[in-house]
Order: C-alpha cells, then sequence, then structure tokens
C-alpha cells in the first residue's frame, strides 16, 4: 500500500512545473566569449541583446547545443577538444562532464533530436581524422557512434524529421596541435544521416576540393554551408554553398572585387527571411545572398563572425565584443562588450 507521504510525494512532482528557458531569462541566442581579463564563459543573450546569464568556462568554447525543452546548454572545447560541459543555465551547476571515448576528440558542435531524448556531437578519431558523431542519451550517457562519411566533421544541425546535416571539412588533423595534414588530397562533403545512416551526400567539383566546408545553416528545404578556402589564397573562390536534397548544390559568390574581400574564409552562415548570409572575420565583411544565390549587398565590420537570424534580419557579434543587429545591409549596435566573442551563435 502506497504511504500518505509518497502519495503527496508523487503529487508535488507531477504539479511542479519542469524548469524552462525562461528559468535562465529566456535567452534566444547562446554564444562563448573570451573576456578581457582572458577569462572564458557561455553567455545567453536576450531578444534586445542583452545578456540574460554568464557561466565560467574552464577554457576556450566554440560551440554550444542547446537542449529544445530544458534550460541545459552543452558547450564544446575549441576543436579536437577533449570536453564538452553539459550546465544548468538556470542555476549556473555543472550537470556533467562529457568525455569523448579513447581515441577520439570533439570537434566543436553537437545536436539534440527534437524531442531532446538524444544529443549527437560531432567527433574525429584521432589516429586518422575518420569522422563521427557519437550518440548520448537524455541523461548524458554514452550510446554509440556513427560515421558521417568523412574527414573532419565540423557542425551538424539538426533538420526536420530529426535528419542531422553535418559539414564534413575533409582535413585531417595532428591530435595535438591542430597542423593540417592532408591538403593536397582533402575531399569536403556534406551528409545527411537519417535513423543513423548516410541517406544523401554531397561533394564539391574536384577543383574545389581545398574549399573545406565549416558551417551550416537552414531554411524551407534549403541547406546552406560556409567555406574555407585552404588552396591558393590569391585565387578567388566561392564561399557559400545552397543544397536541396536530390540536387546538384549551388555555389554563390559576390561580384569579383566584393569576393576578394573575403580573404577566402567564411566563418558562419544563416538564414532569415528568405535571405542567406555568411561572414568573414579575416574580411570584416557579412555578404547577403537571396535563395537562388543572387548576391544582395555587403556590410562591413571588424572581426565579424558569429551570425544567427534574429526578426527582421541577422544577428551578428565580432571579436570587439559588438552585438549588432543587421536589416537590409544596415547594422544596429545593440550592445558592446569587454569581450571577443567566438565565432557561432546558437538560436534557442
Amino acid at each position: 500500500m502506497t504511504s500518505r507521504r509518497a502519495f503527496l510525494a508523487g503529487l508535488v512532482a507531477v504539479a511542479a512545473p519542469k524548469p524552462s528557458w525562461a528559468d535562465a531569462g529566456g535567452p534566444r541566442w547562446l554564444a562563448c566569449a573570451r573576456e578581457s581579463d582572458g577569462a572564458y564563459a557561455l553567455f545567453g543573450i536576450a531578444e534586445d541583446g542583452a545578456d540574460t546569464f554568464r557561466l565560467p568556462l574552464p577554457s576556450r568554447g566554440h560551440a554550444g547545443a542547446g537542449h529544445p525543452h530544458r534550460p541545459q546548454a552543452v558547450v564544446f572545447a575549441r576543436r579536437p577538444g577533449a570536453f564538452a560541459l553539459v550546465l544548468d543555465c538556470a542555476t549556473g551547476s555543472l550537470l556533467r562532464q562529457l568525455t569523448p571515448p579513447e581515441g577520439m576528440q570533439f570537434n566543436g558542435h553537437g545536436a539534440f533530436t527534437e524531442d531532446g531524448s538524444m544529443l549527437y556531437t560531432t567527433e574525429q578519431r584521432a589516429s586518422d581524422s575518420q569522422g563521427f558523431l557519437g550518440i548520448w542519451d537524455a541523461g548524458y550517457r554514452r550510446l554509440g557512434q556513427i560515421e558521417t562519411g568523412g574527414i573532419g566533421p565540423h557542425e551538424v544541425l539538426r533538420l526536420p524529421g530529426d535528419v542531422f546535416a553535418v559539414a564534413n571539412g575533409g582535413i585531417a588533423t595532428d591530435p595535438s596541435d591542430r597542423t593540417k595534414l592532408n591538403l593536397p588530397d582533402m575531399a569536403p562533403s556534406l551528409s545527411y544521416i537519417d535513423a543513423g545512416t548516410i541517406s544523401e551526400q554531397v561533394t564539391l567539383d574536384p577543383a574545389l576540393h581545398f574549399a573545406s566546408i565549416r558551417h551550416l545553416g537552414y531554411e524551407d528545404g534549403t541547406l546552406a554551408f560556409a567555406m574555407q578556402w585552404e588552396g591558393d589564397p590569391a585565387q578567388v573562390v566561392p564561399l557559400l554553398g545552397l543544397h536541396r536534397r536530390g540536387d546538384a548544390p549551388l555555389l554563390a559568390s559576390a561580384p569579383h572585387a566584393e569576393q576578394a574581400l573575403m580573404q577566402g574564409y567564411a566563418g558562419s552562415c544563416a538564414f532569415t527571411g528568405g535571405e542567406v548570409a555568411i561572414t568573414s572575420p579575416r574580411g570584416g565583411r557579412l555578404h547577403r545572398f537571396d535563395t537562388s544565390g543572387a548576391f544582395l549587398g555587403a556590410t562591413p565590420r571588424a572581426d565579424i563572425c558569429g551570425l544567427a537570424p534574429c526578426p527582421g534580419g541577422f544577428l551578428t557579434t565580432d571579436g570587439g565584443g559588438g552585438v549588432l543587429r543587421v536589416t537590409q545591409g544596415h547594422a544596429r549596435p545593440l550592445g558592446l562588450r569587454p569581450r571577443a566573442w567566438d565565432n557561432h551563435i546558437v538560436t534557442l
């Protein structure tokens, strides 16, 4: 027979509301940064650009994965990394530290399934940089891993229907110092993983095999991928690709002189309202395109990199601590902090 105490405890457990992102200040985005004193932290960013929380990190964080329902974030060390931290963004507590299996390294990104029951982490085998998605359950216990079909995977992005797109950068790196080992033979690719298997894979023309596919964005059936050129620096090449499943990829460029200002490096990409943009911290530019790949314009901003959709435009961050809203090419500052933002913004 159930005791009165156990019965009442059960009622309390049922009645108690589950923590949500509102308990963490209702952030719209997450981003990592290095502060002026050299400390590293994860920040919640509100709709108006204000900080909603600050959680310290032991070293440089690259990107995070926000849980779709609970106020939790998994923050990944800069690739190749040996740890990922599971943080309670409402209380500031460290819930768990994830460590990849022996011989594996985290590669900076992860993504939850739509219901939050599983986490996928981009990883590479230290010995040869072969790519995998690590699989973790809701309690952050390791379940296994699946191949991504390429070398050096970087960002993984959840698409509708729990299909996961993976950017295989194609670059093998030394496990200790990030030295690039295979540039003459690098082979970037884009993989779609559905129910644990690669259901489609996209590669570039052999002439563009130096274009490492790094970051991803998605809207209405179109996947955007940002690239970083590892070939002749004098060669001006496309840095944005657009792909719809079953079709060939479409590459987009600005006019030659403007494209050259990007210095062969796209740091992030995002969609908003039928536009897609990429940023270049090296070139200090944001480039906007329509979904057919037509160039719409450029916005100059020193060391700009972080990029995410926001109402009416894009949210951007930069190495000088700026948080800006870009609408139709016009940048409006939402704040300036004494910190250097890292190159990725997570949308919640």
